[in-house]
């Protein structure tokens, strides 16, 4: 074959290559190592104890006609352990989950724009929880006065975030779990969950509600044909019960057709046991995505090599199918157990499924120039094919337990943690 013929088939390829994966960033020299949010506002106080905005970096995504510019979402609002078991303490009950655009300036992340979520009325949403039947985490939310605050069935506790071609934005959550489109000013135009009593009325698989309180949807991803929603639990589902699964390694992805609603799930099998654990997914193309996986651990240089804040690239094309045709509360069984209590990658295989591929292409612990300060890795983005973008999860500038705030100071730095991204080189390109 002539010289030029080879030259234009190569070229037709890596067109097709590149088209096939999502909208990607600048180059990898345009980007710092790590980029602060600067000057976070005080939502309130709590004694002596700041209650930053902040909260932002639950998910992160780059913005497709500015790639200076980043979406970064919160989730339901600074909240702590409650001295009651089961009780949540909420520094600011009125806090409407919000998306924050930030521009990248030098290192810094400057807050443009916050987008409030509100309901299809238009009203603002709060984070607490879901009354019976719409969601309930069976969690008590306090006031800092210790009021008990009613549940609420717009309470949103926001932590996936998918941006559409269009401009509009899905987020999962971490109470029904909820699917909720928002319109590019933050208006509900559709909330989906496993209930179908939802905004639109349309349902995702009822065994999602089985999900462990606080362990929802964690993570959420549109794919580059914009037709598909990819979401992932965060742990294990209690299915059908807490003791029922202990030790289990399997979650799940949920891929929802936009357009149809026909919903297909898959087994993810997460590093070991009992971690906090997926943190996040995005598409690197229609089949393949990155997930992000994680405990709750700050590393130091003692523990980093047993810490976990790890990235893979994941494959669904050859996984099996789990859904259940019948919808049942526990989803599709295998003899007799539902995935859950197959638990480890063997029993899988001996009952014919094949969890999704997953490999290894970043680990915070050695693939950043600094020892990685944050306990909450949530968001990731591709910005191209040998970078990509990790947010944090900073509380609010807040943590605490029995009731009582207490400032998040990180213990490597000695300062209140703050919404950082880092921009991580890749040891080998994603395509």
């Amino acid at each position: 074959m002539k010289p030029f013929l080879l030259s234009l088939i190569s070229t037709a390829a890596a067109v097709a290559v590149l088209n096939s994966c999502t909208d990607h960033g600048l180059p990898s020299d345009s980007y710092p190592a790590r980029a602060e949010a600067q000057n976070p506002k005080i939502i309130t106080e709590v004694g002596n104890v700041k209650v930053y905005n902040g909260g932002f970096g639950s998910a992160l995504v780059q913005d497709p006609n500015d790639h200076m510019a980043f979406y970064l979402l919160t989730d339901r609002g600074s909240n702590i352990d409650g001295k009651v078991a089961d009780s949540k303490v909420f520094a600011d009950p009125s806090f409407a989950p919000q998306i924050g655009r930030f521009r990248l300036q030098g290192d810094q992340l400057i807050l443009d724009k916050i987008i409030e979520l509100k309901n299809e009325k238009g009203e603002k949403l709060n984070g607490l929880p879901n009354p019976p039947g719409f969601g309930y985490s069976g969690e008590l939310a306090l006031d800092v006065l210790n009021n008990t605050l009613p549940n609420n069935i717009d309470g949103l506790d926001s932590e996936g975030m998918a941006l559409a071609k269009d401009g509009t934005f899905w987020v999962s959550d971490e109470y029904g779990p909820h699917l909720v489109h928002f319109d590019k000013d933050g208006n509900t135009l559709e909330r989906i969950n496993p209930f179908g009593n939802g905004f639109g009325n349309r349902r995702i698989p009822l065994v999602f509600a089985k999900r462990r309180p606080n362990r929802g949807m964690e993570g959420l991803t549109i794919t580059p044909d914009g037709k598909t929603l990819v979401g992932i639990m965060q742990f294990p589902l209690y299915n059908p019960s807490a003791a029922d699964i202990s030790g289990s390694l399997v979650t799940r992805i949920l891929v929802f057709d936009i357009v149809t609603g026909v919903s297909k799930e898959y087994v993810y099998l997460i590093d070991r046991a009992n971690l906090q654990a997926n943190s996040e997914i995005v598409a690197v193309d229609n089949t393949t995505f990155l997930v992000l996986e994680r405990d709750g651990e700050y590393a130091t240089d003692a523990n980093r090599a047993t810490v976990i804040k790890k990235v893979y690239k994941v494959d669904i094309g050859n996984a099996t199918d789990i859904t259940d045709p019948a919808n049942g509360v526990n989803g599709k069984l295998f003899g007799g157990l539902t995935v859950e209590q197959l638990k480890t990658a063997a029993n899988l295989t001996a009952n014919g499924i094949k969890p999704v591929t997953k490999t290894l292409v970043a680990d915070l612990m050695t693939d950043i120039p600094t020892l990685y300060p944050h306990d909450k890795a949530e968001g990731i983005a591709i910005i191209n094919s040998t970078t990509i973008a990790i947010s944090n999860d900073d509380d609010f500038g807040v943590v605490g337990s029995g009731g009582i705030y207490t400032q998040k100071i990180l213990q490597g730095t000695g300062l209140v943690d703050r919404n950082t991204i880092y921009f991580v080189k890749l040891k080998q390109p994603l395509w």
